[in-house]
C-alpha cells in the first residue's frame, strides 16, 4: 500500500493550495478516504473525511467553508483544496485509508 501526498509548500494569509493524494496497493474506491493535520509540538487533528463514492464529506469546523476535499476513483487520488489559508492550518498534512498513512506535505502559512 502507498499513499502519496503531494501538494504542500510556503502561502501567504488568505491564499490557496491544493492537496493531492495518490493511492496504490489497494481498492481506492471502497474506502473511506481522510485527510489529517499535524501541527509544530501537537497531537494529530482530522481534518476532512470523503466516503467511498464522494457523495458524502465532513469537516472540522475551523475549515468548513474554506477546504473541500474530493476525490477521483478513476484515477486513485485524493484532493484536499484548500483556500483562505490562516496561519493556524500551517501543519503537516496526511492523507489516511484504515490503518494506512502517507509520508506527509508540509503546508505553511506565513507572511
Amino acid at each position: 500500500v502507498q499513499l502519496v501526498e503531494s501538494g504542500g509548500g510556503l502561502v501567504q494569509p488568505g491564499g490557496s493550495l491544493r492537496l493531492s493524494c495518490a493511492a496504490s496497493g489497494f481498492t481506492f474506491s471502497s474506502y473511506f478516504m481522510t485527510w489529517v493535520r499535524q501541527a509544530p509540538g501537537k497531537g494529530p487533528e482530522w481534518v476532512s473525511t470523503i466516503n467511498p463514492g464522494g457523495g458524502s464529506t465532513n469537516y472540522l469546523d475551523s475549515v468548513k467553508g474554506r477546504f473541500t476535499i474530493s476525490r477521483d476513483n478513476a484515477k486513485n487520488t485524493m484532493y484536499l483544496q484548500m483556500n483562505s489559508l490562516k496561519p493556524e492550518d500551517t501543519a503537516v498534512y496526511y492523507c489516511t485509508a484504515g490503518r494506512w498513512r502517507g509520508q506527509g506535505t508540509q503546508v505553511t502559512v506565513s507572511s
